[in-house]
């Protein structure tokens, strides 16, 4: 187990960015978590730091309360490919997927002995007035032994089904013995939640985004195709790299492996999802509905992960990316020249952000045609970028945008008809596009920074401090 070092954001910051009321609530909360904790610390456990949602929203949710004088560690398992196969194989389970006979005594013996090498070294460090939020089913099974070491201990899950099958149940089944001690269980939405989790210690709480973060920060076209032409991603328009600030001062060039189409020219219109090579997110259904489409000839589109080799608990990655290739390769011609694959280095995480934030900023449309999703935090960072999204009616996304109006919806995300009527409306018509961006943004600043997450995990943790 490593620690991750959470780097204090200014509060007064953020608050600048909120209408007056909101910013100043935000500030207030954040004070009342440094009174409430009185000197405990509170820690964060997670399965990895870098790559998919929970990575990239501890570091500004913790660095917010580090700057308000709250004690907030971040911890990361030590895993390995054996372990992150069974986590990943209870992962798609608790999503209604895979083979739910595949949760069994062996699988229980391959969790048990990874979280038993990590569990020495988090006992050492947390001391009883502490609190503990462990993420995710791959820490899960730390919970046992801290409480009976007289540790208050959350439980947070990223992810759900709305309705429960055999595959889900299973994937429930096979967690409950470790965390029904639980003093407080956190879920995105209320559906995700067991039956069997008690509802005075159930908390709804859905994930966030800093508009401050590299990959959230305002930035000008103008520098979004420097910093896109600089990282191989667009060709044609001579553009060069900006040599400081958005890339860190370095001067460094991020580079980003394309795959299938060369890059698009500047002057292309993007069609874009980001996501993890995870066949959740159904990468070759939206390479299949664009192809089906019949969009005009300047619109490309372009299908961004990470570099897999630096997402160490999906070992599915890379071969999810292959996967996706085949599939390019059996495209027409004549869309095949117009889609790309794109995996964005990890080994600088700003840089990595940066460029996830250009690709979106010049998005003309923003898809996630996810056949299941926990929550999706790509669709809120397009949404406060103002960009229309198209995506499926599923998980948390069906709480972000609510079709029409801040966005469209696709009702069965199998049916590429509608997909792809969707993304012929916001080519042919901007005035659509932008009302929907417009709105997207209000709805994230409404619900969906930081400043809501922080005010929900404050009440969290005073109500198990009260208990």
């Amino acid at each position: 187990m490593r620690e991750i070092g959470v780097e204090p954001r200014p509060l007064a910051a953020l608050a600048a960015v909120l209408p007056a009321g909101q910013g100043e609530a935000f500030e207030e909360t954040a004070v009342r978590a440094r009174r409430i904790l009185a000197g405990g610390t509170l820690w964060n456990v997670s399965a990895t730091a870098t790559g998919g949602g929970v990575a990239e929203m501890l570091p500004n949710l913790l660095g917010y309360l580090t700057a308000a004088g709250v004690r907030a560690r971040w911890l990361v398992l030590d895993g390995d490919a054996p372990f992150f196969a069974t986590t990943k194989r209870l992962h798609n389970a608790i999503h209604g997927l895979g083979d739910s006979s595949g949760l069994g005594l062996a699988e229980h013996q391959e969790y048990q002995r990874v979280l038993s090498r990590n569990l020495p070294d988090l006992l050492r460090q947390v001391r009883p007035h502490d609190l503990v939020l462990l993420h995710d089913p791959q820490s899960a099974g730390l919970l046992p032994a801290l409480k009976q070491a007289g540790i208050r201990v959350a439980w947070r899950s990223h992810i759900g089904r709305d309705t429960p099958n055999e595959q889900s149940v299973a994937g429930w089944e096979f967690l409950r013995r470790y965390i029904d001690g639980a003093d407080a269980f956190v879920f995105t939405r209320p559906q995700y939640a067991p039956a069997w989790i008690p509802a005075d210690r159930l908390w709804i709480i859905p994930p966030s985004i800093d508009p401050l973060a590299p990959k959230n920060v305002s930035i000008s076209r103008e520098e979004c195709v420097r910093v896109l032409a600089g990282a191989g991603l667009l060709g044609g328009s001579g553009a060069r790299p900006s040599a400081a600030g958005l890339l860190g001062g370095s001067g460094a060039r991020p580079s980003a492996a394309v795959q299938g189409a060369p890059a698009p020219a500047a002057s292309a219109r993007l069609v874009v999802q980001v996501s993890r090579w995870d066949r959740l997110k159904d990468m070759p259904g939206v390479m299949a509905g664009f192809a089906a489409a019949g969009l005009p000839d300047d619109m490309h589109l372009m299908l961004v992960g990470p570099a897999v080799a630096g997402v160490t608990d999906d070992p599915e990655g890379a071969q999810v990316l292959a996967e996706s290739l085949a599939r390019w390769r059996a495209l027409p011609a004549s869309v095949a020249s117009r889609v790309s694959l794109v995996s964005v280095p990890m080994d600088d995480l700003t840089q990595n952000a940066t460029i996830v934030n250009a690709i979106q900023r010049l998005a003309t449309v923003v898809v996630q045609k996810s056949l299941a999703e926990g929550f999706g935090l790509t669709v809120t960072e397009a949404m406060w970028k103002a960009k229309p999204v198209v995506a499926s009616d599923v998980g948390g996304i069906q709480d972000q945008i609510t079709s029409e109006h801040n966005g469209l919806l696709i009702e069965d995300p199998s049916d590429l008809d509608a997909f792809g009527s969707a993304l012929r409306r916001l080519a042919a018509d901007g005035g659509l596009a932008r009302r929907l961006g417009q709105a997207a943004r209000c709805r994230v600043l409404e619900s969906y920074l930081e400043d809501s997450q922080l005010a929900r995990t404050t009440q969290m943790i005073e109500a198990m401090l009260a208990s």
